[in-house]
């Protein structure tokens, strides 16, 4: 019987980037609860294709996606199938917290690299840089929207200590993830973000 797949920590406010094969599985965990991950991925056969939150939303005819949903590439190729969610409450509604973000709304004087800049440091090594990170899959995130005004809020995440979501790659992809850097986002408390990889069987 073969071990089953070691659990890897992504470190508070850092980033993470794994090569997954068709039918590999990610299992994104938060260990410590109200902990969001930004995650995005990029076909390893063209990194020009990525996954896109318009396409998602699109076809998903919802904002929050969960348990059934598909996940799609700009070029409407299924990307991920999401196989299990604990938590409920995912998006693609703001994009990576970044430097001049931190600065504008948070007031930093010299902003830190953000998601954005945490998941362009992971991808550096298949050459893709900042201007390429598109809006991430906002794991574990709590956006509400008014009905009315359309305004949006950030609210604390509803996951607790332990929360997963499953996600199966439907392509060969490279994928980035990282311990979201937003305050806001993570109800003030800078927190890991565990994964695993649980590799489809080979032949």
């Amino acid at each position: 019987m073969s071990a089953a797949p070691a659990v890897e920590r992504i470190a508070p406010c850092s980033g993470r980037a794994v090569e997954l094969d068709t039918g590999d599985e990610l299992v994104v965990i938060d260990p410590m609860g109200q902990q969001v991950s930004d995650l995005t991925a990029f076909s390893r056969d063209d990194t020009n294709e990525y996954l896109s939150s318009g396409r998602s939303i699109d076809y998903a005819s919802k904002l929050w996606l969960t348990r059934g949903d598909l996940l799609y590439s700009n070029r409407s190729r299924a990307m991920f199938t999401i196989l299990e969610d604990t938590c409920g409450r995912h998006d693609f509604t703001l994009t990576p917290c970044s430097k001049e973000m931190f600065e504008r709304l948070y007031g930093e004087v010299e902003g830190r690299p953000g998601c954005e800049g945490n998941l362009a440091a992971a991808l550096a090594p298949w050459g893709i840089g900042r201007d390429r990170i598109p809006i991430a899959f906002n794991i574990f995130m709590n956006v509400t929207v008014d009905g009315e005004t359309g305004k949006v809020a950030v609210l604390p995440p509803l996951s607790g200590p332990g929360d997963f979501i499953r996600l199966r790659a439907e392509m060969p992809l490279v994928v980035a993830m990282t311990a979201c850097s937003a305050g806001q986002s993570n109800n003030f408390s800078y927190k890991p973000i565990d994964f695993r990889v649980e590799r489809a069987p080979s032949g």
